[in-house]
């Protein structure tokens, strides 16, 4: 079958709507059927109808997805609650291991992300690969990055991505391989995204699985609870009406 294609972390200016536009498009001339733009946690609902317009247009799937970046794990718990009805993608950029911990814990959260380049502020490890493996949080790494660092930078990120991708599978943490990026000069195409996993020790089945499979179970799970009939896990509504009393 056929393999689907998804960008999860698209981050366009949207206050330069052309531009936004421009970038959609080319991520349906590069191969990806669905795509997460980034949105503002206070965005109005026509903003995103405006975005899942163009995707229509350019023949591909919209996910609307806030990046949370808390300061505590109380922070995170308040946005969590606020939020997570409201979009279909939840990340949280962890940049303490505080937040960090709380996020891997959460069933609420999506993907963890560590921004962070410098490894004494990237905090996926054993103990926050355990506490993840037992919740719905997948490890969402950026390959921005890797395009523009050089030199020491990129080799002691590269060293970091290699220690917690071999983490993230010990534990059989979902791995997710994102764009990240805001320009579409640094647009690749998935299997481009996929190649760079080879510089952290990533086979190509797995690669492929992170740009492909492991993200659509992500969008799949959270329409099914964002939708009107679910109710619980593995229990939806299937008719409403007179007969079923």
């Amino acid at each position: 079958m056929k393999k689907v294609y998804v960008d999860l972390h698209l981050r366009p200016n949207l206050r330069d709507l052309e531009k936004t536009a421009q970038m959609i498009r080319k991520a349906s001339r590069l191969g990806y059927r669905l795509i997460a733009v980034i949105v503002p946690p206070n965005s109005a609902y026509e903003d995103v109808e405006r975005l899942r317009s163009i995707c229509k247009e350019a023949s591909v799937d919209l996910v609307s997805r806030v990046d949370l970046k808390p300061k505590t794990p109380g922070e995170l718990i308040h946005n969590l609650r606020k939020l997570r009805r409201r979009f279909e993608i939840i990340a949280v950029l962890c940049e303490s291991k505080s937040v960090a911990r709380q996020a891997a814990r959460d069933r609420r959260v999506d993907l963890l992300n560590f921004p962070l380049v410098d490894y004494r502020g990237r905090f996926f490890d054993k103990a926050e690969a355990e506490l993840a493996s037992n919740r719905l949080a997948s490890f969402e790494i950026d390959v921005k990055p890797l395009l523009t660092l050089e030199g020491p930078a990129r080799v002691r990120l590269l060293s970091s991505l290699r220690r917690e991708t071999g983490i993230a599978r010990d534990f059989h943490v979902p791995l997710v391989i994102s764009s990240g990026v805001s320009e579409e000069v640094l647009m690749r195409k998935p299997k481009e995204l996929a190649a760079l996993a080879f510089l952290f020790d990533l086979d190509e089945g797995s690669a492929l699985e992170a740009v492909s499979e492991n993200p659509l179970v992500i969008v799949k799970r959270n329409r099914d609870k964002l939708s009107s009939g679910f109710v619980a896990p593995g229990i939806r509504i299937v008719r409403r009406g007179k007969d079923c009393e």
